[in-house]
Formats: structure tokens, C-alpha cells, sequence
């Protein structure tokens, strides 16, 4: 029997790591539960009464006032409580009861699921959602419910496990999963807004948050057509934040047709053994010279003359002008100042090739704005490189021949634009964009919208 569920193989991982490392400079994120629920309308079947599951029904019962509200306004007809309820699993208890679509508790080990057959929600209280407060914060357990809720709203709408298996080209598995953290963004928008009773997200519990969705991605060179495929790091980000920024409309809305998704499987053996990562050398030959190929080109559009910039290598973090991070770009002699020695190699080795190439991209972004005569300093600025990061990576991910970008990339992207602010610092080193929820969305925009979305008219 199929069932919708979060697909948290990962965070099993990390209970069996103990993994739980910290963001090097960020705060842990704060709590969310502004009140407790004094008579919560949601009951939690085989719940232990504890923090974890007071969370999760003080989450759900926000989710499900939000959903009485918009469903109405969304879909024209009334919203209906889950039949089946909600159920909390100890799975480190052998006697635990199995909630329903299941046959031992021990299945729903570092799960979240809804089943529609049973029109339930069941997750476990032992090793996934303790983890996911820990590691990513309280927010990120009400991501993860809302995410489920958002299937409760699909199978309200007709799409059903039967209506997927009669169209699975209307309704693939990806495409349903990334409606659910579309609804997911609609609701923690609601949250952000201040129209929540019991919860309140801040930008940094929102943050760490996302982290969880990066998380919970599908393993690369995961085909989109998988028909497990929950989707890329980048593409349930994307997700996320169309329905916080468009509303439960937009997500009702979402179809293959007007969805793009960046998820791609590996096209050759050796991007499959390599991971979709280039050595950190040789990363730097090919993007370095494309880059000032696109921008030149892009300059030649605007009538401007692009000179070629120079990519030099720095032994260590570049000071030509202010604190940019590991890659600099540096007005006075017009060249592109690169760490090869230290942090830099660092981030490659922890986050992948394509987050050195983003942070790169942004510096030769800010050449082209000086190149066009805008300004190189200030918050607009730091929007503008971003968007103009993420044309160039549009560009290339449409490319068929020559340098393109391998599984896995989009997700190096996003995870160093949520972690760090670096590719948000202006020509001086100021006026980053943040938090990091927004540094992803001004790149998005310039991915799916190409470098007229950037202000460069």
C-alpha cells in the first residue's frame, strides 16, 4: 500500500552518526512555539504527552486552522479534518502499536507519512523528529508536518494514489511532492506574518529550516522520473518558496506543464564516479573562462565592451577590497581575486564544485554591473550579482554541449546561499543579502527568469 511520506533515510544517517554539528557562526535557531495550545483541538493517538509531541500538535493545530481558512478560499468548498487522525510512534519501542497502513511500528523508523487509504498522519516521536529539532530547530517539524498536511490537501483535491497510477504523466511522484512543500511555504508564510496563534518563525529558525529540505533531497543522478523522486535540494527550496511567496492558489496550480524541475540523473560514467564534482583545479580552468565568456556576450547586449577579466589566485582570503570572502572582486584593476589555498578548497571539498562556481559566478556578476554602470555597492547590488549568478546558471543548465552543470549542482548552489552570505557581499564586502532565504530567491529569479529579471535596463 503507497503512501506519501518524507522520505528521511538521511536523518536515520545521522542518528546513527550523532551528527550534530553546527553552522559555523550561526545562532541556533530560536523557538517557535510562542504559546502552548491550552486545550489542543488536535489529538495525537499513542502519544507520550512530551515536548516532541506537545510540538507537533501545537504545529498541527495552526496547520489546521490555517487550512479552514484557505481551503474554502481556495478550492470553493469546506475543508475536512483527517478522518483518520494523528499518530505518534516510540519505534524504540518493540510493543508500540503500528499506526494505520503499516504492520509494525518499527516501519515508520525516522518517518513522517500521510496515508491516504487511512486519510492519517503518523510520525515517529523516537529518532525523526528529536532530530530534526536538534539539528535544523522546531521550525523544521512543523515544516515537515505541514508538508504532510499538504498530501491531506492533495487527496482532498483528487489526486489520489488510484488518479496517480491512472496518469502518472499528469501526476508524477515528483511533481506531488513538491506541491506538498508548496503548501508547506503557504503556511509557514501565514506563520512569518504574524497571523499564527501558537507559532512564530523568525528568519533564522526559517533558515535552519530549509536546511532540512536540503536534507531530505533525492540522492544524486536521481532521475526526475524516479518514481520515488521527492526532488533536488534546489528544486524543494524552489518549491517551498513559491507557495511563501504565491499562496496556496499558485501551488493548487502546479502542474508538469508550467513546472520546471533541475533534478537530472548522471548522463555519464564518470560524472556518476566523481559525484558530479570536478577537482578543485580544474573546476577553476572551466569556469573561470566561461564566465567571461557569458558576461561578455551579456555586455555586448547592453552595447557595452567587455574587458576581459582576470582571474587570479589569492594564497590566501583576498583584500583588494573589503571583506568579499574567499572570492573577490576587485574594482581598482577590474580582476577577480580567488582563495586557492584555504577556505575556498574547503568549501569545494564540503559542499561540491558548483558551490565554488556560484560564488565565482557573483563576483564576475559584479563586474558586469560596473561594466554596464551600476552600482557595485550597496543592497541592490548584492540582489542584482546574485540574480545575474543565477542567469549564468540558467544559461548553462540549458546548454547540451561543452562546460555544463552535473547532478547535484543546483543543490551545491542553494546549500552555500542558505549557509553562507558570501556571494550576497557587495564590491566593498557589505550589504549582504539576508537571510539566506532570500539570497536563494534573488538567484532563482535569474535562473528561471535570465538576467531582464536582474535590473539591468
Amino acid at each position: 500500500m503507497r503512501h506519501w511520506s518524507i522520505a528521511l533515510m538521511v536523518v536515520t544517517a545521522l542518528v546513527a552518526t550523532g551528527c550534530t554539528a553546527e553552522i559555523p557562526g550561526r545562532p541556533r535557531a530560536a523557538k517557535v512555539v510562542k504559546q502552548q495550545t491550552p486545550n489542543p483541538t488536535i489529538q495525537v493517538r499513542g502519544s507520550d504527552d512530551g515536548p516532541i509531541d506537545k510540538l507537533a500538535a501545537t504545529a498541527l493545530t495552526d496547520i489546521e486552522v490555517f487550512w479552514t481558512e484557505q481551503f474554502q478560499d481556495t478550492f470553493g468548498k469546506p475543508w475536512k479534518k483527517l478522518s483518520g487522525g494523528y499518530y505518534s510512534v516510540d519505534t524504540s519501542d518493540a510493543t508500540a502499536k503500528p499506526p494505520p497502513c503499516t504492520q509494525k511500528a518499527s516501519d515508520v523508523e525516522g518517518n513522517a507519512f500521510y496515508c491516504p487509504a487511512a486519510d492519517a498522519i503518523a510520525w515517529d516521536r523516537s529518532s525523526l523528529l528529536p532530530v530534526l529539532q536538534d539539528r535544523f530547530g522546531e521550525a523544521a517539524v512543523v515544516v515537515v508536518l505541514a508538508h504532510e498536511v499538504g498530501h491531506a490537501v492533495q487527496n482532498r483535491m483528487g489526486i489520489t494514489p488510484e488518479a496517480e497510477r491512472r496518469e502518472p504523466d499528469k501526476y508524477p511522484t515528483i511533481l506531488t511532492e513538491a506541491q506538498a512543500d508548496c503548501f508547506a511555504g503557504s503556511f509557514v508564510r501565514h506563520v512569518t506574518d504574524g497571523d499564527s496563534e501558537y507559532l512564530d518563525i523568525g528568519t533564522d529558525a526559517l533558515d535552519k529550516a530549509l536546511g532540512a529540505l536540503i536534507t531530505f533531497r533525492d540522492p544524486v543522478g536521481t532521475s526526475p522520473e524516479d518514481e520515488q523522486a521527492h526532488g533536488s535540494a534546489f528544486d524543494r527550496v524552489a518549491a517551498f518558496q513559491d507557495g511563501y511567496e504565491q499562496g496556496t492558489k499558485f501551488c493548487a496550480a502546479m502542474s508538469v506543464q508550467n513546472r520546471t524541475f533541475t533534478q537530472r540523473a548522471f548522463t555519464s560514467t564518470t560524472d556518476r564516479a566523481n559525484g558530479g564534482n570536478l577537482p578543485f583545479d580544474q573546476m577553476l580552468e572551466s569556469v573561470t573562462p566561461d564566465l567571461d565568456k557569458y558576461f561578455k556576450t551579456l555586455a555586448s547586449t547592453q552595447s557595452k565592451t567587455w574587458p576581459t577579466v582576470r582571474a587570479e589566485a589569492a594564497t590566501t582570503e583576498p583584500d583588494c577590497s573589503g571583506d568579499q570572502g574567499p572570492v573577490a572582486y576587485c574594482p581598482s584593476d577590474k580582476s577577480i581575486k580567488i582563495d586557492t589555498k584555504e577556505e575556498l578548497p574547503a568549501l569545494h571539498k564540503e559542499l561540491g564544485d558548483y558551490a565554488t562556481g556560484t560564488l565565482i559566478a557573483t563576483r564576475y556578476a559584479l563586474a558586469e554591473l560596473a561594466v554596464l554602470g551600476k552600482p557595485t555597492e550597496g543592497e541592490e547590488a548584492s540582489k542584482a550579482a546574485l540574480c545575474l549568478a543565477g542567469a549564468y546558471t540558467g544559461a548553462v543548465f540549458q546548454r547540451q554541449d561543452g562546460f555544463g552543470l552535473s547532478p547535484g549542482d543546483f543543490d551545491e548552489a542553494v546549500t552555500v546561499l542558505l549557509q553562507f552570505d558570501y556571494a550576497a557581499r557587495d564590491a566593498t564586502g557589505g550589504d549582504a543579502v539576508d537571510p539566506g532565504f532570500e539570497r536563494v530567491a534573488r538567484f532563482r529569479e535569474g535562473v528561471f527568469e535570465g538576467p531582464k529579471k536582474c535590473g539591468l535596463n
